[in-house]
């Protein structure tokens, strides 16, 4: 049955208990829609339901399968959700998309054919709905002979921008695609490739990485020459704006358990760094969601049930199995489709060949959880004291004991994944972490049977399935407590803030972050500094905290942690640089940084307050003259211009002016000349005389905003907002002032499919109105 748009939504909105961000992401990303673009989906509801009929007909092939309804159950109760990918395409016939949110190629051959290879399957997976990462590292540096006309090659930075531009190109549903491009700091070209994305306009299509190592940095802390020079790029080049990012390569390696096998040897991550991976692997994301387990939350008897998410964890972990089965279905489709086009032997078919041998023989699996300071505050615990860190270890050894000792469970009741020897991983410190605290009857079958699954956990950023989960990402604090959110309105709206520069009126408005709305609820208190989430908000907490709380999860996770560290504006390159060196010493496999207002186009935070003195008056001003007419009743507005900017304004009703341009003269203090646009006749002599008391206290608010920087359509939004006698003529100011913002450049400050703020999150700048992501 096909269902209309605007059923569609109400009944999002009633399941989303009116959270508008929620239902609209579900409904553009989730809902299941025929080749048409019709909905078949009118309910979340359904979309759970279309998924764990799929898992349970996969579970129901092996012994001891969870029951359906369980599976059902551990959905529609939150306790766990799968990936975009997974939520999308599980179930759904329409589509020929993976499965897969992460994907990483080989590094390519160094020869044209080679980057041309790569550059071809990137795109075949992209348009499959899948983010890839691959390696520069194997390509010559700029002057090396070649034996063709060049005679010298161009370098391994030449070809970047190449990726970046195709990953521009590939889309699937609106969806662009992600890329990350890493290279190893020993590299000859280390330095270009550090500073390639120094012009910000550039290679926006692609996210970059340095592979540090171990033996680097010490020749760093050495003040080795060399090594200093590229660490203080490095760092300055994250100061500045946010990239590249850190890999601390050895420690990714040594505690890999998939390196213990020769066919995968990690070569790069994902484009947000959470997934390390071999040449043609791929990961499928679940996450658990941490709220679902805390008990009489937001009370004095709030706790985490750690009995309730160790089980589910385990059961979890099953599932994530079974979503490789369902992927090897979707891949074999995929083969189908191109072999029935009669291209047996095309890129498209041994790509996709490739990825299914990789995914069969390896059966890697990325269990992460979302939620966890949502989580914290429900415990009654700040994200910023050291409590937090405690039940960070905890929770990640309880997750990892749980899914390690399925994975070793479904070794015995389905297999082992194919590779898998006792003797290849008897070394690996990650193993031998976990095996010390199983007991001693799985050991037992560990040793006889293996494990399923070559590698099981990874920490996502979870950006848009957070939004319908309606808490925060990953381990990540919440950004924001409150946010300003953006929608279209018709031309003729009252609400109207703003024209973009495509001619769509837009409105903006408030909304607090989903549980700080149920802590209000439960503590009926609306004063946010008295909730358990004061001062512990990303710009607030402290980053050598979050550097601590990454370390400890990360003993427990096989993968890595996609995590961002926003930073004040005013924090120093210096102390940038110690950031990373702590990350290194803590245990951490990597780092991002964003530091407020580094680079325009990513990340828009309320700023600290701060007062500015407004710009000395001159005597003349140009003006601008309006007559606007509001609910039958005629304004005359006055806008004083300096620079070409609105700086004061005059507005009265019932009155007519006959020019639309000309000065305004300051005679003396309060009196001021309307003079025409020769400047020298007066058209209106003190020009407050035809105003009321009421509208000449509203426009000397007004001007005192303006002259004072405050942006026009924040003083726009409060006008709509007048409920007073003088409603209207605050209407008629506002529809004036909008005049000036009608062409504004929105810019890569805000979403492209929506025009909101965007912020950095996980390692990847997500709308928070919409749930676009950069990274998909």
């Amino acid at each position: 049955m096909n269902y209309d748009e605007s059923s569609v939504l109400k009944t999002a909105l009633e399941y989303f208990r009116g959270d508008e961000l929620a239902s609209k992401v579900w409904m553009d990303k989730y809902a299941l829609r025929n080749e048409d673009g019709n909905y078949l989906e009118i309910h979340p509801m359904q979309m759970f339901g279309r998924v764990a009929s799929e898992l349970s007909r996969i579970e129901g092939s092996y012994k001891n399968p969870i029951l359906a309804e369980e599976i059902l159950s551990m959905l529609t109760s939150h306790e766990v959700i799968p990936a975009g990918s997974g939520l999308f395409g599980i179930g759904n016939p329409y589509s020929l998309s993976s499965l897969g949110n992460c994907f990483v190629l080989p590094s390519a051959e160094d020869s044209y054919a080679g980057i041309l290879q790569v550059d071809a399957e990137q795109v075949q997976i992209m348009k499959r709905r899948g983010g890839v990462g691959h390696d520069l590292s194997n390509l010559r540096p700029k002057g090396s002979k070649v034996n063709n006309a060049a005679k010298t090659s161009t370098g391994a930075t030449s070809f970047m921008n190449r990726f970046s531009e195709s990953t521009k190109e590939a889309a699937q549903l609106g969806r662009r695609g992600a890329l990350m491009l890493t290279m190893h700091v020993d590299h000859d070209n280390i330095l270009s490739f550090i500073k390639a994305k120094d012009d910000t306009t550039k290679l926006t299509g692609a996210n970059i990485s340095v592979k540090i190592t171990d033996a680097f940095i010490e020749r760093f802390v050495d003040n080795e020459p060399h090594a200093k020079e590229i660490w203080e790029a490095l760092v300055y080049q994250s100061w500045k704006n946010g990239e590249p990012g850190v890999l601390f390569w050895d420690r990714i390696i040594e505690e890999s358990p998939a390196d213990c096998y020769n066919n995968y040897q990690t070569v790069s991550t994902n484009p947000c760094n959470e997934l390390p991976l071999s040449a043609y692997d791929s990961c499928r994301l679940l996450s658990i969601i941490l709220p679902s387990f805390v008990i009489h939350p937001f009370t004095d008897k709030a706790y985490f049930d750690f009995n309730k998410f160790s089980d589910v964890a385990y059961k979890a972990q099953k599932l994530m199995d079974d979503i490789i089965d369902l992927e090897a279905e979707k891949i074999d489709t995929i083969l189908t489709k191109v072999i029935s086009e009669k291209q047996p032997n095309d890129i498209e078919y041994s790509l996709w060949l490739n990825i299914r041998k990789s995914l069969s023989d390896g059966r890697r699996t990325g269990l992460g959880v979302l939620g966890f300071a949502d989580m914290l505050a429900m415990c009654n615990i700040s994200y910023n004291r050291n409590e937090a860190i405690s039940l960070a270890y905890q929770m990640g050894k309880t997750l990892a004991i749980a899914s390690y000792t399925s994975s070793i469970h479904m070794a015995r009741d389905r297999g082992s994944f194919k590779l898998w020897s006792k003797h290849k991983e008897e070394n690996n410190p990650f193993i031998n972490r976990i095996l010390q605290y199983l007991d001693p009857e799985t050991v037992d079958i560990y040793e006889q049977y293996g494990r399923r699954n070559i590698a099981n956990l990874a920490i996502a950023p979870t950006g848009s399935i957070s939004m319908i989960s309606q808490c925060s990402s990953g381990i990540e604090p919440v950004f924001n407590l409150s946010y300003t959110r953006r929608r279209k309105v018709d031309d003729n709206s009252p609400y109207k803030m703003y024209k973009d520069d495509e001619g769509i009126w837009w409105e903006e408005y408030k909304v607090v972050h989903p549980q700080l709305g149920r802590w209000m609820e439960i503590s009926g208190c609306d004063d946010i500094s008295e909730s358990p989430y004061a001062d512990s908000t990303a710009n607030e907490i402290d980053p050598l905290h979050k550097v601590r709380i990454q370390g400890v999860m990360q003993q427990w996770i096989d993968h890595s942690i996609s995590i961002t560290y926003n930073l004040p504006e005013k924090t120093s390159a210096k102390e940038v640089g110690g950031l990373m060196l702590y990350a290194w010493e803590s245990g951490c496999k990597g780092l991002t940084v964003y530091r407020d207002e580094s680079r325009h186009g990513i990340l828009i935070n309320a700023p600290s307050f701060k007062q500015t003195d407004a710009t000395k008056r001159p005597k003349l001003l140009e003006c601008d003259i309006f007559m606007p007419v509001v609910q039958g009743e005629k304004y005359v507005v006055i806008v004083g211009k300096l620079e070409d900017k609105p700086y004061e304004v005059f507005a009265f009703r019932n009155g007519s002016v006959k020019i639309k341009e000309g000065y305004i003269k300051k005679v003396k203090k309060n009196t001021y000349d309307l003079l025409g646009p020769s400047n020298k006749e007066v058209c209106m002599e003190d020009i407050t005389s035809v105003m009321s008391q009421a509208e000449e206290d509203r426009t000397r608010l007004i001007s005192t905003a303006l002259r004072h920087g405050t942006p026009i359509q924040y003083i726009v939004e409060q006008l709509y907002k007048s409920k007073s006698e003088i409603t209207h003529f605050s209407k008629a100011i506002a529809r004036t002032l909008n005049r000036y913002v009608e062409n504004l450049n929105l810019g890569d400050t805000f979403c492209p499919q929506c025009k909101s703020k965007m912020i950095m999150e996980g390692g990847c700048s997500v709308c928070m109105q919409c749930g676009f992501s950069k990274c998909l």
